[in-house]
């Protein structure tokens, strides 16, 4: 035990000196100011066309299904037609959001819509995303007010409303859009509490070595993508 002990405090003291010395205070906030990079791969550098549709690949690759919409009006049509063709109840609870008010449900009038936070009874939810990551199809999701997060993990089907616009070609350029919105945000600068990084439907193999799908979270995720 007493070896234990000297051995912790020789770590801790280690790093208590890295932290209190000037030389590695100034490299923390060297990084935390500029962000660097490590390597980035070659396939997420190319032109925004291109960086769209290797989203919608990689997203279709991870079990996501992909929409094309020609803008927002198709929304309310899309929805209704998706949960009919699963035949599953025409019903989605959506995300109080802002940027999805231009969506018009009262076109598709056999669609119960409603919004707020996730409930156990919803079996679909529809959320907007931040930005789309082309590198992994991966949807980046904030929280908030306005985006519960339970929409996203509670019900058995995740809708998810992506212009084109918002899609980037790696991680890096997700935290950067971020970040920069933050900057812009009315001067506030805050992050969000949570974000939340989505590549496919809830999956799992620990159980016999077989993926499963649906099981922390939805087992359908489709992605409704959006021209600007």
């Amino acid at each position: 035990m007493a070896d234990t002990s000297s051995a912790r405090a020789q770590i801790l003291g280690g790093i208590r000196k890295a932290l209190n010395s000037a030389e590695g205070s100034e490299e923390a906030r060297r990084r935390l100011a500029t962000h660097p990079r490590n390597l980035i791969p070659a396939r997420a550098q190319r032109p925004h066309d291109e960086q769209v549709e290797l989203f919608a690949a990689m997203a279709t690759e991870v079990s996501a299904t992909v929409e094309l919409l020609g803008g927002m009006a198709e929304v309310p049509g899309a929805v209704a037609d998706y949960l009919a063709g699963l035949n599953l109840p025409a019903e989605v609870r959506v995300a109080p959001d802002a940027a999805l008010d231009p969506i018009p449900w009262d076109q598709r009038a056999t669609l119960t819509v409603t919004k707020g936070r996730a409930r156990d009874s919803d079996g679909a939810s529809l959320t907007g995303a931040f930005a789309g990551v082309a590198e992994t199809g991966t949807l980046m999701l904030l929280s908030g007010a306005e985006r519960p997060t339970t929409l996203n993990f509670l019900p058995d089907t995740h809708i998810v409303v992506l212009r084109r616009g918002q899609i980037v070609g790696t991680m890096e350029d997700a935290w950067d859009r971020l970040r920069a919105a933050g900057a812009t945000d009315g001067g506030k600068g805050a992050l969000p509490r949570t974000v939340n990084f989505i590549t496919g439907p809830s999956r799992t193999g620990d159980i016999e070595m077989r993926i499963e799908l649906g099981a922390h979270g939805p087992r359908r995720l489709h992605i409704l993508l959006v021209e600007d």
